[in-house]
C-alpha cells in the first residue's frame, strides 16, 4: 500500500523497516496501518490498537509490532466525547476493515490504559451478544444494535486501568456538597486539607479520614447516578431541556490521573500484588515474586475548582454509558485492590467486562505506572483459559524506563523493547 503519512522508517528496536499508510475504516475514523516492508510469515496477524478517547495514531505499538513482523492498525474513535456504544461501533468498523484486508487471518485487540474499557466491552459483546448486559441490574442496558459484532482472536491489555467508570469514581471529589458551586466543600473530606494529613510531596492519611473519603465518594456517586437517571427519564418523556440529550458538568470528576485521586498522594494504596507474579527484569531474567509499585507521590494541588482541568464535561446520556457505575456501602480500595464496585451494573469497566472474554489474553502491568494495580484483578477476573500476567520492572505507563527511579544508571534497561519482545513471543506462541 502507498505510504500517505510519512517516509518509511526503521523502528528503534525492530529488525525490519516499517511502512505507514493512512486509511479511514469508517466515517470520521482515522487510522494508520503499520506493516513490515518485507512481509514474512507473521504479517497475517493484525493487532488493532484503539483508546476510548485519546489520539493513538502514533502509539508505539504500531512501529514496534510491525518491526517484529506483524500488521498493526492504530485507530481513533470517531468522536472523542461520544458515548461508549458509538465507540464500540467504531471498533467494529476497524475489525471489519482488517478482516477484508488481503492476507489478514488473525485479529488481536490491544487496549492500553482507557483503551482496555473499549476493547473489553467490544470483545465481551462480540463473544456473547448484547444480552449479557441487558439484565435488570444494569444502569444502562446494551442495545440490540450491537448484535453481530465480529469476534477477535485474542486480546492484549497493556497497563489497562480498572475501567473508565471506575477511574471517574476514583477522581470524584467527595468534599463537594453543592453540584452547582465547586467552592462549597466539606473540609473533613478534603484530600488537600492539611488537617486531614495532606502534605506536599506525599501524604499518609489516617484510617478515619480515608473512611470518610470513601463513604463520601460512594454517597456522591449515588446522588449523581440518581440525578442522571431522572434527567434521562425527562428526556425520554419529552420534558428535558433538549429533545435528545442534555449537557452535564461535574466538578472534581475528570478522570485524568492528576485529578484528586487518593492513591496518587498516599502511595500505600494500590502498591503491590496480592500473589507472586511474573516480573520481567532488564537483564532478561524473569522472576516470580510479590511485585511492588515504584511510583512516587503526585498531585500537590487540587483541581476541584478548575473547570478546564478538574471538571468532567459530558452529557447525561454519555455519562450513563461511559462513566456511571454503581458502588456499594463497603466501597474502598487498599494496597492491592478495589472493593464495593458493582461490576455488573455497567459495561464501561475492563475489570467487569473481562469476565465474559474467553479468547487468549495477555495482561501486562508497568511497575512505574499509575495503572499498576488493576492488572492483577483484571487477570483474576478474566474468563479466558489461556491467560498470562506479566509486569515490566521500571517501566512507566507508556513502557518507557523510569530513569528518575533508578538506583543505578540504566538499571531498568530498555523497558520498551523488553515489553514488545515479550508481546511478540506471546503472540507467536499462540498464532
Amino acid at each position: 500500500m502507498k505510504d500517505l503519512l510519512m517516509e518509511d522508517q526503521m523502528a528503534a528496536s525492530g529488525s525490519r523497516a516499517v511502512t505507514n499508510t493512512f486509511v479511514r475504516p469508517g466515517e470520521r475514523i482515522p487510522a494508520v496501518i503499520y506493516e513490515p516492508e518485507q512481509k514474512g510469515d507473521l504479517a497475517h496477524i493484525a493487532v488493532l490498537v484503539m483508546h476510548s478517547d485519546e489520539d493513538y495514531l502514533s502509539f508505539s505499538a504500531g512501529e514496534e509490532l510491525a518491526s517484529r513482523g506483524f500488521t498493526c492498525m492504530c485507530a481513533n474513535v470517531s468522536k472523542k466525547n461520544g458515548d461508549l456504544d458509538r465507540k464500540i461501533q467504531d471498533v467494529s468498523c476497524c475489525v471489519n476493515f482488517l478482516k477484508g484486508s488481503p492476507g489478514i487471518q488473525k485479529i488481536l485487540l490491544l487496549g492500553h490504559s482507557g483503551g482496555g474499557t473499549l476493547m473489553s466491552a467490544y470483545q465481551s459483546i462480540a463473544e456473547n451478544g448484547p444480552s449479557i448486559y441487558q439484565h435488570d441490574g444494569m444502569l444502562k442496558k446494551c442495545p440490540d444494535t450491537l448484535e453481530g459484532l465480529a469476534k477477535a482472536d485474542g486480546m492484549l491489555l497493556l497497563d489497562s486501568n480498572w475501567g473508565n467508570g471506575a477511574m471517574r469514581l476514583f477522581s470524584l471529589d467527595p468534599a463537594i456538597t453543592d453540584e452547582n458551586d465547586s467552592h462549597v466543600i466539606d473540609p473533613e473530606k478534603d484530600l488537600f486539607n492539611p488537617e486531614n494529613g495532606f502534605k506536599k510531596g506525599g501524604s499518609t492519611y489516617s484510617s478515619a479520614f480515608t473512611a470518610r473519603f470513601f463513604k463520601g465518594q460512594h454517597e456522591r456517586n449515588l446522588r449523581l447516578n440518581e440525578y442522571v437517571a431522572s434527567r434521562i427519564q425527562a428526556l425520554d418523556e419529552g420534558t428535558g431541556s433538549f429533545d435528545d440529550d442534555e449537557p452535564l458538568t461535574i466538578a472534581g470528576s475528570e478522570q485524568g490521573f492528576f485529578n484528586n485521586k487518593l492513591y496518587a498522594q498516599d502511595i500505600r494504596f494500590m502498591s503491590h500484588t496480592r500473589a507472586p507474579r511474573l516480573l520481567l527484569h532488564a537483564d532478561g531474567i524473569d522472576t516470580e515474586e510479590i511485585i511492588y509499585s515504584l511510583r512516587g507521590p503526585e498531585n500537590d494541588i487540587s483541581y476541584t475548582q478548575s473547570f478546564n482541568e478538574g471538571a468532567l464535561i459530558t452529557t447525561v446520556r454519555t455519562y450513563l454509558s461511559s462513566f456511571a457505575i454503581r458502588t456499594e456501602a463497603d466501597y474502598h480500595f487498599d494496597e492491592s485492590t478495589v472493593y464495593g464496585i458493582d461490576w455488573d451494573s455497567n459495561y464501561n469497566c475492563t475489570t467487569g467486562n473481562i469476565r465474559f472474554v474467553t479468547v487468549p489474553l495477555l495482561v501486562m502491568g508497568m511497575t512505574g505506572g499509575w495503572e499498576f494495580a488493576s492488572a492483577e484483578t483484571i487477570f483474576e477476573n478474566a474468563g479466558s483459559d489461556d491467560k498470562t500476567l506479566a509486569y515490566v520492572e521500571g517501566a512507566d505507563h507508556f513502557f518507557r524506563p523510569c530513569h528518575h527511579l533508578e538506583k543505578n544508571p540504566g538499571q531498568f534497561g530498555d523497558t520498551l523493547t523488553r515489553t514488545y519482545d515479550f508481546i511478540s513471543e506471546w503472540i507467536q506462541a499462540r498464532f
